[in-house]
């Protein structure tokens, strides 16, 4: 095989940070000088994703916000983390597990952004008021997930606190204040008790401060892993260690196929059922046996949108 010539290496171009020998500059900014300075964690995350030194009541919020986020209890996150550890792997493995339970329904800041800057838009260009969209973004999204606004924090009073404090520093923006009419519209229409949750408070307030859905699902999803890293090392230092295999379950705790014989192979073709149908009522009856069927997929009748997809409105 010949030689190519006169190719440059592969390089990294990167408009957020450079580091050399005497010094890591992020942003324009020596890293060092900034902590020397007196500058904290939450003001890199603002030089890091947008570029500026922020107010200091934005620091305040974000801080606020990171606290809230990092610990709650055996969530999802955690108990990856937990269950990874049980393995006895290397932490990293454990903080890495906690942020991939991140996804469009739990922790789902990217798609409820996306949503929040859809309608946001379609108000602006139909000419309708915050509480006039609201109401069209709850009745075309009823039963979603990502609303924002849920029966979790009826009695709850964490998520309406992180609005308060986002009013008091004076940082609510129009996405708080659109939020707040999504809440409205869901408790109007919604038979049951709905109120503003977390995924709702924090979203809105953090895209008040400049960060965007990708942004802030990051942000959040590193806060917690924070937390999470806590549990695993707890898990390695308090639970035994869980081997390959040795983990039984219950029979009682099994609602499958009840126990039968395997047949011999020359019976095979008694048993057998065929794969593919040939005609729509057989097409018709296969599905809805296969839906009953755990485990198979045929029971998810809706794929989660793309939230990228959500920025033109393209999943309609």
């Amino acid at each position: 095989m010949g030689t190519v010539k006169g190719r440059e290496p592969f390089r990294w171009h990167s408009t957020i940070s450079y580091k050399t020998v005497p010094k890591i500059v992020t942003r324009g900014y020596d890293t060092t000088e900034l902590v020397e300075k007196g500058y904290g964690f939450a003001d890199i995350i603002f030089i890091n994703y947008q570029a500026r030194i922020p107010l200091l009541k934005e620091v305040k919020m974000l801080h606020y916000l990171m606290i809230l986020c990092l610990d709650d209890g055996m969530s999802t996150s955690p108990s990856i983390a937990r269950s990874v550890a049980k393995g006895h792997n290397i932490l990293t493995q454990s903080a890495g597990a906690s942020i991939l339970a991140f996804g469009n329904a739990y922790g789902a800041f990217q798609a409820f952004g996306r949503m929040l800057d859809k309608y946001l838009e379609r108000c602006e260009k139909e000419g309708m008021s915050y509480q006039e969209m609201a109401e069209i973004l709850f009745k075309e999204n009823r039963g979603s997930l990502i609303l924002g606004v849920s029966n979790l924090m009826v009695k709850d009073p964490a998520a309406k606190r992180v609005f308060a404090r986002a009013d008091s520093l004076d940082l609510s923006g129009r996405y708080v204040a659109f939020q707040k009419e999504v809440v409205k519209a869901a408790q109007k229409a919604s038979k049951e008790a709905v109120d503003l949750d977390m995924l709702g408070a924090v979203g809105a307030t953090m895209f008040d401060l400049g960060f965007t859905p990708e942004a802030t699902w990051s942000i959040v999803a590193l806060a917690r892993a924070f937390g999470s890293t806590a549990h695993a090392l707890e898990e390695e230092e308090r639970e035994p260690r869980v081997v390959f295999g040795q983990n039984l379950q219950p029979k009682e705790n099994y609602d499958g196929p009840p126990d039968r014989p395997v047949p011999s192979l020359k019976d095979r073709d008694e048993v057998a059922k065929p794969g593919q149908t040939k005609t729509l009522d057989e097409w018709r009856e296969a599905f809805g046996q296969r839906a009953k069927l755990g485990g198979s997929g045929w029971a998810i009748v809706e794929e989660i949108a793309d939230p990228r997809k959500l920025v033109k409105g393209e999943d309609k």
